[in-house]
């Protein structure tokens, strides 16, 4: 394995996407790295920003229609190359520090998706919404149960795959925002991959500053872990 694709899906993100970037850059891995960020018709100037951007160095979508967080991160699967292929959020909660633990057991042939938890970890972890929390949990649990697997943390943001498990889904998929975890998960559980959990830092926002998902969000997860893992649609 050479190459692991980053797909960073962008939408407002004008404060933090140039420090993710970085971020990313900064952390040292026995992999090249290639950086796909997907904007989503964001309308805070963050597009302007990411013109400036070599377009040599990375792999720039600007879509022409908000279409959610699934949406973009279709697209950046679509255009991704490399052999392992990790999801990055732009809002600096998650820390690309934590990629080599996620990419642990891949790199040692292990495993063929890793998920990073939020909560079963020693690491920092902001403290932040309780309802949120048993949100989380409930979600995961009712994935759990229709999936068959026993993950902590379904709907973690750092989510890495090997590419054959990508390439089963990724012209398959059909939400657009944040159903996309569960989503997601309905496939890998399909598959029967080789699936890890490791523990990772989180540094949650408020919806101050700038937090998105809502409880909205939480009740379309319910009914897409019910019609991908039942219905299977």
């Amino acid at each position: 394995m050479n190459k692991l694709s980053i797909i960073i899906p962008v939408f407002n993100e004008k404060n933090t996407i140039k420090e993710i970037v970085r971020q990313v850059e900064a952390v040292a891995l026995p992999l090249e790295k290639e950086i796909i960020i997907v904007d989503d018709c964001s309308t805070d100037g963050t597009r302007e920003i990411l013109k400036d951007f070599n377009q040599e160095r990375y792999k720039i979508i600007l879509r022409e229609k908000n279409g959610g967080k699934g949406a973009a991160l279709r697209d950046g699967f679509l255009r991704a190359s490399g052999e392992i292929i990790i999801m990055q959020d732009a809002d600096l909660e998650y820390d690309p520090n934590d990629y080599p633990k996620i990419l642990g057991p891949i790199l040692k042939g292990r495993g063929d998706v890793v998920y990073g938890s939020r909560f079963v970890t020693s690491d920092p972890k902001r403290v932040l919404y309780f309802w949120h929390l048993l949100g989380n949990l409930f979600l995961t649990k009712l994935s759990n149960l229709l999936t068959g697997l026993t993950l902590s943390d379904m709907e973690t943001g750092y989510k890495a795959f090997r590419r054959e498990v990508v390439d089963s889904f990724k012209n398959k998929l059909a939400s657009k925002r944040f159903g996309i975890e569960p989503e997601i998960t309905a496939w890998v559980a399909r598959g029967r991959w080789r699936v890890y959990e490791v523990g990772i830092s989180y540094y949650g926002r408020t919806y101050q500053e700038g937090k998105k998902i809502n409880w909205r969000d939480g009740l379309a997860a319910i009914w897409h872990i019910i019609k991908f893992n039942i219905f299977k649609i």
